[in-house]
């Protein structure tokens, strides 16, 4: 069985409310198909969100301590049918940590996944080079239990709502 959900809107992004019973109800119903995370078509014109009617969850990306990384990644996910381990792998295509403008924030160590919860890491990053300048990024993160994948997931939820990101998922 294959399942693809493509979510699309209008021309003005969805609500929050709209986006978290959306999430809500695909990750309740396809726990354990492969996913992403995508971020959707939208203009550069468009607000990223309505400052009336967010409800601020706080989730952040950092591959350098202390510097935010803005550049939104696709994000794969896979998980073992008992549900007993997982991985999933980001891919930033430009990654703002190797911005002139950064370089002083210090080095790339890893990739840290922050929210009101704490902190999740990985050392599995890997930088892609073009003509000897770095590009982009792509970095794994294992789940090695039901309760961390559920962490991983609760971190998700948040990331995908601070940044608007929909979901898609294939099996």
């Amino acid at each position: 069985i294959i399942v693809l959900i493509n979510l699309t809107f209008p021309s003005s992004p969805p609500s929050t409310q709209t986006m978290k019973v959306i999430t809500t109800l695909l990750l309740t119903a396809l726990p354990t198909f492969a996913t992403a995370f995508v971020a959707p078509p939208s203009s550069s014109s468009l607000s990223r969100h309505s400052s009336s009617s967010l409800t601020e969850l706080f989730a952040s990306i950092e591959f350098i301590r202390g510097l935010t990384e803005k550049d939104v990644p696709d994000v794969k996910l896979t998980r073992a049918r008992d549900g007993s381990s997982g991985t999933a792998t980001f891919r930033f295509n430009s990654p703002n940590c190797f911005d002139a403008s950064t370089q002083a924030a210090g080095d790339v160590t890893g990739m840290f996944m922050i929210d009101e919860e704490g902190e999740m890491s990985t050392n599995d990053v890997n930088a892609r080079f073009v003509n000897g300048k770095p590009q982009s990024i792509e970095s794994t993160y294992v789940m090695t239990s039901p309760e961390s994948w559920d962490r991983f997931m609760r971190f998700m939820e948040r990331y995908a709502e601070a940044n608007d990101l929909g979901f898609n998922s294939a099996s």
